[in-house]
């Protein structure tokens, strides 16, 4: 197995729940939740054995819901400032605390995280979670924080709009106002909600965590939310840094806690909303205690990626580039010849970014907002995941193909999963009964296969060789097709992928510096294709082109030995039970397939 890191992105509320009533809006009552004890440890050898190394529980710290909690304890949050029943996870109430949908015992909630803890490092698995760095929830107040630990805002000066010791920025002498109903927030008008007698105050109005500097936030702007102040006065531009923030030492304290339950990463959610100086401070603290946690940073401006990874950022998510480049391939909307300019606008912090296909944020792939079919993406899964070592993210129930259709309360049907709302996945209820299709199995085995090669093949840990400059031919479509080398010792990968609604045949030229760059020997070899299982004798000449067959949305994974060993062995491959995609094996003289239909 090599380094690899392959992130499943879980949302944590969701991922267990196998309650289908899926009322809109529903309460959870009415929808349920996942709970922490759903991940046992046969579920956690499945992410184990499917190529999995890290798992992002998403959503675990305690955020602002409609559902009460008082007779725990745990203050409730009016409903004007809650997005959806079950509530945002990035608008944080208690940032020492954790979320009471998701235990058992609620009054056990910290004890049932901490054994999840435990029980996927057992599982040889690594944790991650959110650290929400740039807002909390308009009514944080930590009822679980250590002896010794000040609320954040408990000691501001609320009279001032900005003072570089205050946690939040103020409006002095102004009350909030929003575009909403005070009473009862953003509700559809059959929702079922207990209606406060009071409507939500708050007075001198704070500041909105999307950068909103007034009183009055409007229906885009995270309206739930209250910006956090880290020394910046943002109507002068100028930071103040010394001394240090009350913030940062307030942040630095919750950063070390969570360390301290044993989790291996943090994925630092709107990163570039706080500044690199607070960062590096914070990094080196963290690493320094812990030398071997990861942070991971949602930034999107390619302009700030060097000044953030230099500030202790292991990982940057590469949605600007890498996603959007992809997406538009998988669409049809862009050349797959951008994927190469892509990866070449951050070549050299290439091994700092994150890709992926889905995310929290994110449409499904097989939305009708995305794809609109989870089979179109295959090219780009395989190219995302086996082109470089960096990084890849994989959103829970994204193997299935799951279309995030529904239509769940606070969100809408916008092509997501809810984040906001309780509610359970479909293909994920289903694929806990053996009740998938033969499509979404298919889906499942390609993702399947292609981690299990990112995780296992030592070449993925080697070096890169994009092919697309020397392979501008009448049998080679740049706009549809992406190839290109790997090497790790002896062993070479060639991958091929067809982002085209057509089977092709396709001539792939491999140029004579690559030959001579990879000190590939010049002779025909034998080899197996990873995803399909065909063996082909394939011959590398420099100058010379390789042709073979690449079925419509799918690709190729050609493996083969340098040295003098025999082709690697066999391993079961991906089937499409529902279509006539198999190909036979290949003529003995090239890597040309046939296919019988």
């Amino acid at each position: 197995m090599n380094n690899k890191i392959i992130i499943y992105q879980i949302f944590t509320r969701l991922f267990g729940n196998r309650n289908t009533t899926r009322k809109p809006w529903g309460t959870l009552k009415e929808n349920g939740s996942g709970k922490f004890k759903d991940f046992d440890q046969k579920t956690l050898k499945h992410f184990k054995d499917m190529g999995i190394s890290h798992v992002w529980y998403t959503g675990v710290i305690r955020h602002a819901s409609h559902t009460d909690y008082s007779a725990n304890g745990i203050p409730t949050q009016h409903p004007a400032v809650v997005k959806g029943k079950a509530g945002s996870p990035y608008a944080i109430c208690d940032y020492y605390d954790v979320d009471p949908d998701l235990a058992v015992k609620v009054d056990d909630r910290m004890k049932e995280f901490e054994a999840l803890v435990a029980r996927t490092h057992k599982a040889g698995l690594k944790v991650i979670t959110d650290f929400v760095p740039n807002h909390v929830s308009r009514q944080y107040l930590s009822i679980a924080k250590p002896e010794g630990i000040i609320d954040l805002g408990a000691d501001d000066d609320k009279e001032n709009g900005f003072d570089p010791q205050n946690n939040f920025y103020y409006c002095p002498g102004c009350n909030l106002e929003a575009w909403f109903d005070m009473r009862k927030g953003v509700v559809s008008e059959d929702a079922d909600i207990n209606i406060p007698e009071e409507a939500y105050r708050e007075s001198p109005a704070k500041a909105t965590g999307n950068d909103h500097f007034d009183n009055h936030p409007g229906q885009n702007d995270w309206y739930e939310t209250v910006k956090l102040n880290y020394g910046i006065d943002y109507w002068t531009g100028f930071g103040h840094f010394d001394p240090v923030p009350k913030t940062w030492q307030r942040m630095l304290d919750i950063l070390l806690f969570w360390a301290a339950k044993g989790i291996d990463g943090f994925r630092c959610d709107m990163a570039e909303m706080v500044p690199t100086a607070f960062w590096a401070w914070a990094t080196e603290k963290v690493k320094k205690a812990y030398p071997e946690i990861i942070f991971i940073g949602e930034v999107y401006d390619p302009h700030q990626y060097r000044n953030y990874i230099s500030s202790g950022f292991d990982y940057l998510y590469d949605k600007v580039g890498m996603y959007d480049t992809m997406r538009s391939a998988i669409c049809g909307h862009g050349s797959a010849y951008g994927i190469t300019g892509a990866w070449q606008s951050v070549d050299d912090i290439k091994s700092h970014m994150l890709y992926f296909l889905e995310n929290h944020d994110e449409q499904r792939v097989a939305s009708d907002f995305f794809a609109g079919s989870a089979e179109k993406a295959i090219p780009g899964l395989v190219a995302s995941v086996l082109m470089q070592a960096n990084p890849f993210m994989l959103y829970a129930a994204e193997e299935y193909g799951e279309k995030g259709m529904d239509e769940e309360g606070f969100s809408g049907r916008d092509g997501r999963t809810t984040i906001f709302d309780y509610w359970s996945i479909d293909t994920l209820c289903r694929a806990s009964e053996d009740k998938l299709t033969d499509e979404e199995k298919y889906i499942y085995n390609v993702h399947e296969k292609v981690l299990k090669i990112a995780r296992n093949e030592k070449a993925i840990d080697g070096d890169f060789y994009d092919l697309m400059y020397a392979n501008n031919t009448a049998h080679f479509n740049v706009n549809e097709h992406y190839a290109f080398l790997r090497k790790g010792g002896n062993d070479m990968l060639l991958v091929v992928c067809n982002f085209s609604h057509n089977a092709v045949d396709i001539d792939v030229n491999i140029p004579a510096h690559a030959v001579e760059y990879l000190s590939i020997p010049e002779k025909t070899y034998d080899a197996v294709d990873l995803l399909t299982n065909e063996n082909a004798k394939l011959t590398v000449k420099r100058d010379e082109s390789v042709n073979m067959t690449v079925q419509p949305y799918s690709a190729r994974v050609w493996k083969f030995d340098i040295s003098n060993k025999p082709a690697a062995k066999k391993a079961p491959a991906a089937k499409k039970a529902s279509s006539t995609k198999k190909a036979t094996t290949a003529k003995k003289t090239t890597a040309k397939t046939t296919t019988k239909k």
